[in-house]
């Protein structure tokens, strides 16, 4: 009976039912008084991650995801012509840019009258959304303004709105930097603190401004965006293809007719999530990773969702984009909750920080910043001799290191085949910008001979692998009259003296300056230890064994003026005369002395004969005098087999244990004395070598370290750890970089803007370091700088460590579905990898630390670029420039200050960048306002104008402040007053530069060839 009755409702359906086309009215703005639902269409697309970028955008190698971003692009494209109420949002430029190539003139130019009616937005703009830990703040600049040079030149559009959906945890200078300074209106993302977001919800804070910067506070802040979940949509709201969420049935012939039921389900959504936020305004993130294959299985819904829910009329449905809602949040008149700092570290479960990641792939990090710092020369050097239409530029580089930015590229969460890709781009990149650094280098010393201007005759090589201790020309035996010419090019806009330390083959050698003058210089006897890693590693990079080995290393004191080179010649010494100082080898087995000092100048560093243990820190010039001591250790990683299956991998740091590392050598340490340097050897184990060097005219000693391959043998991952204790009293806290700029203070155990529920006090505690971090009480400061990016802490007052390498067996199930357990492999032999790297350590007294960090750190990003080339007789200061500066020879920069960019664009105008290096307040001299001189900085310009720019050089900077929004914020009237840099006169050309300022500039000019005479 019941049957029955059922088949007869169904046949009265059908009979009286009506089916037709129904135009779904989707119009609709902005309603007041209601809740408005902002609908705004995303695909979250990975620059490289599971698979390469080009095999994501052309939907390559699908057995690991069917991901097509060539698909989605196509679809979407369709879809948006379809209708003109609907809107999409793209973000990453690198794939935007392969599919724009690649269509017909006339869809290009439909593709245009979207972007121009706001259909189609272009959000955040660089060319991949960059990681925020990992990534140095110069190429997070470079990266995006890449993307919106892109951007203006094609479309003449302007991004307003920053998206950093995905990556792990946040940074101060993604708020004021990267956020504010572009002329960014707001910033949206999605990961934050598993407690914070909890504490946020329920105090509806999770919109807030965020002011990034100590320095230039409310000058530089941005509203701010967290979403209340993912940046996928509420559940039951995702709608690719194979997605399960229910579709809106709204036919009534067919089955399961279910429009009230859908309708009911959305303003359910709507009214949670309004219960977490301010205003009447909430977003939806319609989407999520490689979403939108075929959009219309989206656009669909979400037109009838729109057409029924505001039918219904209890909430108002939407499209929108974030400009829109940044908009109409900022007319709701709100007065918002104040941020400040960052959000380190990031957990989304008690046992699962995301810190490991700090320093996954140390070698893929370190390399990421060598190339970077390389592209910042290779692009001054590029501008001195005049860009060219054809022929070697960094444009390769430039595009390889953007995305290696990506936050699943320098990050280290890639798989091992997509790490090799992003390597494999940055290494064809160089070799194109080693051309160009070696003709520019060419052109500017050969600039005596008039003859030789356009195509200079002297061939220079470098040395990329030095880092291992390989470099074919200063191997080269010097016979028959020879001698090595070394051109050396410092990139900092102040004169640098530096030690240069060079394998060599030849026992008796002389180095003479670029006057002429023989000048001191010393052997290091190379050690066998180093022998293993230098032949296996050029055997895998470049596929042949060296062809022979290095007997010393060959170190001199160099000198170089601001922007320029100064060239030396290496040479035989003659049989009766000087010649350079081998270094005293000296063992500590059989010692009778208790103490060993080393050390030339000011610093001494003494340890101890019976272990080889450093002891202490004495510096005669500023009389610190302080215990000291380092270590190594490793942690063991979780294995996820206990009660909580979180293993630590790629991205999560979950120790089971820590170890110490002691010394297994017979010798506890070798020293090598010399005029120059002395060097302290230490082979704690067959995996960890160490040399500490002190050199007689700096004031800190500098670790390298060679860590690997970890071994595995006992089953058991290992992250590898160093220590350095001091007595230093500094009451759980400690100061950290944000992504080399501004230093934040961290106290142990501890979050600003909640009660941390302490899960895990190692992990937990752990924070992205790309400069440097330093410690202090009220006596002496301990500072430590790194070369690359790592994680590190303080666990204990007085102490910092760093993570330096991390080898492990099981993945912590966040997606990349691989262990991080990196192999290097020659034939058929496959090892764990080794990485060579520096720290730096210096102790001060209290409040004279930051001279050394800020300017020895611009050092270290910018390291001194090495030519070589050989020359017959002693011919060579006659026919070339000995020395070259790109300033007026009487200028340098003020020590405050860096020149991060000087690059000659494609239309003939120079990009500019200063940036001050030093925050309010941090150093006594220092943080004060700076001045530079733009006619002796660029002597060789005829300056016909200067426009102040946004950060990536997208728009002028006195339009960009006048359109800027204004936020209302508790708290806002105490605030003290901020003076920035004032306009640039165009008669004068002095630039003023606020601490902590970066200021962008785009230049008109006429060259002035610099080898003219």
């Amino acid at each position: 009976m019941a049957i029955s009755m059922l088949f007869a409702v169904l046949l009265a359906a059908v009979s009286f039912g009506e089916s037709s086309y129904i135009d779904y009215n989707t119009t609709g703005g902005i309603v007041p008084g209601k809740i408005n639902v902002h609908l705004v269409p995303h695909s979250h697309d990975d620059v490289g991650w599971l698979k390469t970028v080009d095999q994501y955008y052309v939907g390559a190698n699908n057995s690991i995801r069917g991901a097509c971003v060539q698909n989605v692009l196509d679809s979407v494209i369709s879809a948006l012509l379809d209708d003109e109420n609907r809107k999409f949002i793209y973000v990453e430029m690198a794939f935007f840019q392969r599919w724009w190539r690649q269509q017909s003139r006339k869809l290009q130019n439909r593709v245009k009258e979207l972007v121009n009616s706001g259909q189609l937005e272009f959000i955040n703009g660089g060319m991949c959304m960059h990681d925020e830990a990992a990534a140095h703040y110069i190429d997070l600049i470079d990266q995006t303004t890449l993307g919106h040079r892109y951007i203006k030149d094609e479309f003449g559009q302007t991004p307003r709105v920053g998206w950093q959906i995905d990556p792990f945890g946040h940074s101060a200078v993604q708020a004021y930097l990267l956020g504010a300074e572009l002329g960014f209106d707001s910033l949206f993302f999605a990961r934050i603190d598993y407690q914070d977001r909890a504490k946020r919800k329920d105090e509806k804070t999770l919109e807030v401004v965020w002011q990034g910067s100590k320095s230039l506070l409310s000058t530089s802040q941005i509203f701010t965006g967290i979403f209340p979940r993912h940046y996928d949509p509420p559940d039951g709201f995702v709608f690719e293809i194979n997605d399960i969420s229910p579709p809106i049935q709204d036919d009534v012939l067919l089955f399961d007719y279910n429009v009230e039921e859908r309708v009911n389900d959305f303003v359910a959504a709507a009214i949670s999530q309004a219960n977490v936020t301010r205003t009447n305004h909430i977003m939806w993130t319609m989407g999520t990773d490689f979403r939108y294959q075929y959009a219309n299985s989206w656009f669909r819904q979400m037109d009838k969702l729109i057409h029924y829910v505001n039918k219904d009329g209890r909430v108002n449905a939407l499209y929108s984009t974030p400009s829109i809602y940044t908009d109409a949040k900022n007319a709701a008149n709100e007065i918002w909750p104040l941020k400040k700092d960052d959000f380190f570290p990031y957990a989304d479960h008690p046992n699962a920080y995301w810190t490991g990641y700090f320093t996954s792939r140390p070698a893929f990090k370190g390399y990421v910043r060598m190339m970077s710092s390389y592209y910042l020369a290779a692009r001054q050097l590029e501008f001195f001799q005049g860009r060219k239409g054809s022929g070697p530029n960094t444009d390769a580089l430039a595009d390889a290191l953007a995305i290696a930015q990506h936050h699943d590229a320098v990050s280290g969460t890639q798989r091992q085949h997509v790490a090799a890709d992003y390597a494999l781009r940055l290494s064809i990149g160089y070799l194109e910008a080693e051309e160009l650094v070696s003709s520019s280098l060419a052109l500017l010393a050969e600039s005596k001979l008039s003859t030789r201007r356009a195509n200079p005759v002297t061939k220079f090589q470098q040395c990329p692998l030095l880092n291992i201790s390989y470099c074919p020309p200063s191997e080269a035996a010097l016979s028959d009259g020879k001698s090595l010419v070394v051109v050396i090019y410092n990139p900092l806009g102040w004169k640098r003296e530096e030690v240069i330390r060079i394998p060599v083959s030849t026992e008796r050698l002389t180095v003479h300056d670029s006057s002429g003058k023989e000048i001191e210089s010393q052997l290091l006897p190379s050690v066998n230890a180093s022998f293993n890693t230098r032949n296996f590693y050029v055997k895998a990079y470049l596929g042949k064994s060296p062809s022979g080995t290095p007997k010393y290393w060959l170190a001199f004191l160099a000198s170089m003026p601001p922007l320029g080179f100064s060239t030396y010649i290496i040479s035989s010494a003659k049989q009766t005369g000087a010649s350079s100082t081998i270094s005293k080898v000296w063992a500590s087995e059989g010692n009778t002395n208790s103490t060993i000092e080393v050390g030339q100048g000011s610093l001494k560093l003494l340890y101890s004969a019976d272990d080889g243990k450093l002891t202490h820190y004495l510096n005669s010039r500023s009389l610190v005098t302080a215990f000291a001591e380092q270590s190594y250790g490793y942690y063991s990683g979780n294995d996820g087999t206990d009660k909580d299956p979180q293993a630590s991998g790629a991205y999560v740091f979950r120790p089971n244990g820590t170890f110490p590392i002691k010394s297994e050598g017979q010798v506890p340490l070798t020293v090598m004395r010399g005029p120059i340097l002395d060097e302290v050897h230490q082979e704690l184990n067959p995996w960890i070598y160490q040399v500490m060097r002190i050199y007689k005219g700096k004031e800190h000693a500098e670790v390298e370290f060679t860590i690997g391959p970890i071994p595995l043998d006992d089953g058991i991952g290992k992250e590898i750890t160093t220590q350095i204790k001091t007595t230093l009293k500094t009451n759980k806290t400690f100061y950290t970089d944000s992504n080399g700029r501004d230093f934040i203070k961290r106290i142990r155990d501890y979050r600003a803007d909640w009660d941390l529920q302490v899960n895990q006090p190692v992990a937990g505690n752990y924070y992205p370091i790309n400069l440097g971090m330093y410690v202090q009480d009220d006596s002496m400061e301990l500072s430590v700088l790194v070369d690359r990016s790592v994680g590190g802490s303080s666990l204990v007052d007085g102490q910092i460590e760093l993570m330096l390498h991390r080898r492990l067996l099981h993945d912590d199930i966040r997606g990349v579905g691989e262990v991080l357990n990196e192999e290097v492999c020659v034939g058929d032999r496959c090892e764990g990898l080794t990485i060579r790297g520096k720290l730096y350590i210096r102790i001060d007294p209290v409040g004279e630390g930051a001279k050394w960090r800020r300017t020895f750190g611009q050092e270290i990003y910018s390291p001194l670029l090495l030519a070589f080339a050989e020359q017959d007789g002693n011919n060579w200061m006659d026919s070339h420039l000995p020395s070259f500066s790109g300033l007026d020879s009487s200028y340098a920069l003020p020590n405050n200050t860096a020149l991060i960019t000087l690059e000659e664009l494609e239309n003939g105008k120079l990009l500019l960048r200063l940036a001050h290096l030093y925050e309010t307040g941090e150093d006594k001299d220092y943080s004060v306002m700076a001045t530079v001189k733009l006619k002796k900085l660029l002597p060789n310009m005829k300056i016909t104008k200067v426009t102040e720019t946004s950060l990536s050089a997208n728009q002028e900077r006195r339009k960009m402040e006048k359109k800027r929004l204004i936020w209302k914020v508790e708290g806002s009237s105490e605030e003290p007053k901020v003076v920035r840099g004032g306009p640039v006169d165009p008669a004068k050309l002095v630039v003023e530069l606020a601490p902590m300022e970066i200021r962008t500039f785009l230049i008109d000019f006429d060259h002035i060839p610099v080898y003219s005479s």
